[in-house]
């Protein structure tokens, strides 16, 4: 198990059901895509930055909302 997100594990598993029914990276992907389907640019980005503020709510974690802020700062 890699340490450097809490959250990690979660896509390494496929198939197995998660704490609140999270599942696997892959679908989250795919609804994330549906999501931004017909949007304008100015609207996805205005969808991404909602999106980053509800999820870092209900994570509650700095650290871990830390940990998240690098390694998808290093990522690009």
């Amino acid at each position: 198990m890699s340490t450097a997100l809490k959250t990690d594990p979660n896509f390494h598993e496929a198939g197995r059901r998660f704490f609140r029914d999270f599942s696997p990276g892959d679908e989250f992907y795919d609804h994330l895509i549906a999501a931004h389907n017909g949007l304008s640019d100015e609207q996805s980005e205005a969808l991404n930055a909602r999106l980053i503020l509800l999820l870092a709510n209900h994570i509650g974690d700095l650290k871990v909302l830390r940990e998240a802020l690098q390694a998808a700062r290093a990522g690009g």
